[in-house]
């Protein structure tokens, strides 16, 4: 989740009148958690932009000129957590760099805000093609390219053969993170992901 923004929730059960922060980097930020919040506590049917207005404590013009919709905002705010807190670490080593990546992504998915927007966004997409076609191209499409890159830098040192499907292979990695969290709901622990790594480093390290 961003981190606090000042102003953000100082309309809360008050007057708000007009934008205080302007069309600034601040503004933007704020609306971003605002919308983020309130779909943890409301759910997506509950998330208006006159409540994220009211949140962020900016005008919903402000919030017009940078989002046609809702679910644009919504989006934008879990693609803009995602990309902050699930990049993979480079510390020269397969297994390392694997290990903190899966525990990570299934700690941002079962246990962070962003991870119950993205569960109330994937729900909300069973209903509505225009958000499914967006998660899976916006959100799966960008993160897709990051969890890649702990197998394309193994393969330069050549922990990895050059011939490994890569696309089969994050599959294999994260697949069942997404499974457990959105089908089964078993738990996703980090012995769990170790076990995933392991699995892999046995078929495939050379």
């Amino acid at each position: 989740m961003r981190g606090d923004v000042t102003g953000a929730a100082t309309a809360r059960g008050g007057v708000h009148r007009g934008n205080r922060h302007g069309r600034s980097e601040e503004a933007r930020q704020a609306v971003l958690e605002a919308a983020d919040d309130l779909l943890v506590e409301r759910g997506f049917a509950g998330v208006t932009i006159e409540g994220i207005a009211a949140r962020a404590g900016v005008a919903k013009q402000t919030i017009y000129r940078w989002w046609p919709s809702k679910m644009d905002v919504l989006m934008d705010a879990f693609i803009d957590d995602m990309a902050q807190e699930v990049t993979p670490p480079d510390r020269g080593d397969l297994g390392d760099d694997l290990r903190v990546h899966l525990a990570r992504l299934a700690e941002f998915l079962t246990r962070s805000d962003s991870g119950a927007v993205f569960r109330a966004l994937v729900g909300q997409a069973q209903h509505d093609p225009e958000l499914a076609v967006r998660l899976r191209t916006d959100y799966l499409g960008r993160q897709r390219v990051r969890d890649r890159l702990p197998l394309l830098r193994a393969i330069e040192r050549g922990e990895l053969s050059p011939h490994l499907d890569v696309d089969a292979a994050v599959d294999q990695l994260v697949g069942p993170i997404y499974y457990r969290v959105l089908v089964t709901g078993d738990p996703v622990s980090p012995g769990f992901t170790d076990q995933l790594v392991h699995q892999f480093l046995s078929l495939h390290a050379r």
